[in-house]
């Protein structure tokens, strides 16, 4: 069984980890779906379809049910569990797939590593952010950056977020292995801070957010 990482998230979450090796018939043969999840599915082509039944599996698996409650989206496309209080956060890239779920609102990001990140950086780093980056851990740093962004803009989960204006990551120093750093959401009258972790594993970033008032240190 690919699970790659599962642990118990203080004060309370878990987080899981999964290797996407399995045949899709795997996961079609454990998962049950419903007739408006198989209708969901029909919209993903390829690789799509392994990401989006993947994370389902893996959320059934880290909750401990025999009966697998049906992962929803709402209105802004944030996921929730029916029937749960749970706040849920999924990721995927290539052959991994993400699942971070808590009492309160978090965030979750999963990205292989590519060079081109050093295109867009302008579009998500702020200026002091931008100051924090080492020539020799630049592409690593942010691809940190980006993936803490991405899951304060899960954790927050009403779209119309934007990654320089509204979302700041306190500059911190870049640790190859992992480490935390702190973010913060500021629109309108919306401001939160979350504490964030980043842990490199293989050729993979994992971040993930909660709320400062919720969390301390994994």
């Amino acid at each position: 069984m690919p699970l790659l990482v599962q642990k118990k998230l203080k004060p309370q979450g878990e987080l899981g980890l999964w290797q996407i090796t399995e045949p899709e018939s795997f996961f079609w043969e454990r998962l049950d779906l419903e007739a408006e999840e198989a209708s969901q599915l029909e919209k993903f082509n390829g690789r799509r379809h392994m990401e989006w039944l993947a994370t389902r599996y893996l959320l059934h698996h880290l909750s401990g049910r025999k009966i697998r409650a049906v992962l929803r989206k709402d209105e802004c496309g944030k996921p929730h569990l029916e029937n749960s209080d749970w706040h849920i956060s999924i990721s995927h890239s290539h052959d991994l797939a993400a699942v971070l779920a808590a009492p309160f609102p978090v965030g979750i990001d999963i990205q292989i590593f590519v060079e081109k990140i050093d295109r867009i950086a302008h579009k998500y780093m702020r200026a002091e952010e931008t100051g924090s980056l080492e020539e020799a851990s630049r592409l690593a740093h942010l691809h940190v950056y980006w993936g803490a962004k991405e899951a304060l803009y899960k954790a927050y989960g009403r779209r119309r977020l934007d990654f320089r204006k509204h979302i700041f990551v306190e500059p911190f120093a870049y640790d190859s292995a992992k480490g935390s750093c702190l973010g913060k959401i500021v629109k309108d009258d919306f401001e939160k801070k979350y504490q964030l972790h980043y842990e490199k594993i293989g050729d993979y970033f994992l971040v993930y957010g909660m709320e400062t008032t919720k969390t301390s240190n994994p």
